[in-house]
């Protein structure tokens, strides 16, 4: 069975958005196939501009200065950000709102060891980032603060208190968005972020049984020379042409090891370039469009949920196209049960949570038809 087989309705990190032909049609072709930049790369014009256009796009979305050509995924990228803030503020201690992805906060914790920086998580409260407990928590010892934006349950945080008590705090805002949302949601940029990664997978790669994924790093210019990952600029030849380059090599590839800003070497440049072939193809309508499918769509169901006796959404706080549902009975045996339905009815939250042993996290994505909808919501019923 593959996922296509299914009603998917598992998200919690990787989502099953409709890949286009065209797609896949341009990543097989032999000058594309590779993730490696030849020693040369100024001899790939070709590869070197679809890296530039992708960070153009990155940039463009999230309204940032400079995005790099990529990272492994949504959670490395998520961990070297905060090695960056740590680095340019010379403080060592991270703040990660507990509504960030949990695997994001393990891989962020693992990252911090190796650079001596203290992690500490914020509680939440109604399903967002406790902004009470952040004011709290923050010290001139802070060097940044993670949020997820929708959060890992999909709520929308209150960006722009946090952002106002982090700054205040002379700390740096990091942002890890669900980049799709940014087709109906602010570009973080407008709210104070200086650092904003995500997680790529929603532009143009298939779930793949999780990854490879796509790391996505865009930061503002004081944070440039710290940032990993290849950088392509561009340029004028000789001859007075456009060209492209790998710029500000310096940073990463001729340097001692241990003053190097990352260990990453070969990228995810496959998958960005999917990405930049996707957002071509979707255009700025159409991720407006595919985004305000996504909301309408998990608002139809989360509405039609709450109607079900014994269910009930988790707390009343605006959410993108992901909820958290409470459930009657236990939503491991949910999940199982509905499986032999051909439905993959969710994330059971108490994996992750314990104090959310009885919620259910639900995606809905473009893909899902009023029919799938329907055959869960009849599921979810003749459970309770």
């Amino acid at each position: 069975n593959t996922a296509q087989d299914f009603a998917t309705f598992i998200g919690a990190g990787a989502y099953d958005h409709y890949v286009p032909a065209v797609v896949r049609h341009v990543l097989g072709r032999s000058e594309f196939y590779t993730a490696y930049t030849p020693y040369q790369p100024e001899v790939s014009q070709a590869v070197l501009q679809s890296i530039f256009e992708y960070q153009t796009m990155i940039c463009e979305l999230t309204g940032m200065d400079a995005a790099n050509a990529s990272m492994y995924d949504g959670a490395s990228a998520a961990a070297e950000s905060v090695t960056i803030a740590s680095g340019l503020t010379r403080r060592k201690t991270a703040l990660v709102s507990r509504t960030v992805h949990p695997e994001t906060r393990s891989v962020t914790e693992t990252y911090a060891r190796g650079h001596d920086i203290t992690v500490k998580e914020v509680p939440f409260e109604n399903g967002v980032t406790s902004v009470k407990e952040l004011e709290k928590m923050l010290s001139g010892e802070v060097a940044c603060v993670v949020i997820q934006q929708p959060n890992f349950f999909g709520n929308i945080e209150p960006v722009d208190e946090i952002s106002e008590k982090v700054q205040a705090a002379g700390a740096t805002l990091i942002v890890k968005v669900n980049p799709m949302s940014l087709g109906v949601l602010r570009p973080p940029a407008e709210y104070g972020a200086e650092i904003v990664v995500g997680e790529g997978q929603v532009f143009g790669n298939p779930m793949a049984f999780g990854g490879p994924f796509l790391g996505i790093l865009a930061v503002k210019n004081k944070y440039l020379r710290r940032m990993p990952g290849r950088l392509v600029g561009e340029t004028v030849d000789n001859r007075g042409q456009r060209g492209f380059v790998l710029t500000l090599q310096t940073r990463e590839q001729h340097i001692r090891r241990e003053r190097a800003t990352s260990n990453i070497c070969s990228n995810e440049a496959l998958n960005a370039l999917a990405a930049t072939v996707y957002l071509s193809w979707l255009g700025k309508e159409g991720i407006k469009e595919l985004a305000e499918h996504c909301v309408t769509k998990a608002h139809y169901l989360a509405d039609a949920i709450s109607g079900l006796k014994g269910y009930e959404l988790a707390w009343n706080t605006p959410f993108f196209n992901e909820f958290a549902v409470k459930c009657p009975v236990d939503p491991e045996k949910i999940v199982k049960s509905l499986v032999s339905k051909e439905i993959l009815a969710g994330y059971p939250l108490g994996r992750a949570y314990p104090e959310l042993k009885d919620h259910l996290l639900i995606a809905v994505t473009e893909k899902r038809t009023k029919k799938e909808m329907d055959d869960l919501l009849a599921g979810l019923e003749g459970l309770a």
